[in-house]
């Protein structure tokens, strides 16, 4: 198992988006439950340039903190009040940029993500339920179990990590522009997202 180190984190954002498509994500939760998925869908966020990053202008507060820090440990916030969102921190201290984790596919423990999700077994799981599994930010922590308690978490831990696997050397990698950030002008028309199929 290759686990990716810190310098994997500390490149350029677009960079070590594009290349955490097809890894695997690791968490042990609580109870020593061990989940596995795949990252298939991100977006990349370039820090205080980018107008529809949090950091954006050189924004510091207490729910960005984590960015200014070391790349490789997560950052999560919430949405709408109740949906929590898993970034990972890139590039270097005081350069605060992320990659937002957007979908996953499940590659170990379908049945504990699946109660965490829906609250019963993968195998009772309707069509509609198992399309939107885990292909949204929100829909992907809640299957993790992944909260604010896990904010500021390194990636180089035994409890939460990802590794390459080396099955997806060669995908294909497609573009788009990033999702509901209308807000941010001209930085909502870049093709900062990055998804497989």
């Amino acid at each position: 198992m290759n686990r990716l180190s810190r310098d994997f984190y500390e490149r350029d954002t677009l960079v070590v988006a594009q290349e955490l498509l097809g890894k695997n994500l690791v968490f042990l939760d609580n109870h020593k439950d061990e989940i596995i998925v795949k990252i298939t869908d991100v977006e990349a966020y370039k820090g205080i340039n980018d107008k529809a990053c949090h950091t954006y202008g050189g924004k510091r507060t207490p729910r960005t903190e984590v960015m200014w820090g070391e790349a490789g440990h997560i950052y999560i916030y919430i949405i709408y009040g109740m949906y929590y969102c898993l970034n990972i921190v890139t590039e270097s201290i005081n350069d605060p940029c992320a990659v937002l984790i957007r979908g996953v596919v499940p590659v170990k423990n379908i049945t504990k993500m699946s109660l965490n999700r829906y609250n019963k077994a993968y195998e009772e799981l309707n069509n509609y339920q198992i399309k939107n599994f885990s292909n949204g930010p929100g829909k992907l922590c809640k299957a993790l179990g992944l909260d604010l308690t896990h904010n500021g978490m390194d990636l180089l831990s035994p409890q939460l990590y990802i590794y390459d696997d080396g099955k997806h050397d060669n995908i294909d990698i497609k573009k788009s522009k990033r999702i509901n950030i209308d807000y941010a002008e001209e930085a909502a028309d870049y093709l900062w997202r990055f998804y497989i199929d």
